[in-house]
């Protein structure tokens, strides 16, 4: 039998506290909490929805987090 496939980690964290945040900030503070993907995307973008467990998303817009949510 093979083994399960594991997943990263996904940090107890509250995306709407990121909201507000300097994109440069909003990073570093993701991945000191231990997400292991970060990804910052401009209002709009077109993006693929599956989810990935340990990836944090941001939408930026002049330079600050307007949107952020888990996956």
């Amino acid at each position: 039998m093979t083994p399960a496939p594991t997943h990263p980690h996904t940090p107890d964290d509250d995306p709407e506290a990121y909201v507000g945040l300097d994109a440069a900030t909003a990073e570093r503070r993701a991945r000191e909490r231990g997400w292991t993907t970060v990804r910052s995307l401009p209002p709009d973008a077109v993006i693929t929805m599956e989810y990935l467990s340990g990836r944090l998303n941001f939408t930026v817009k002049g330079g600050s987090v307007v949107r952020c949510w888990k996956g």
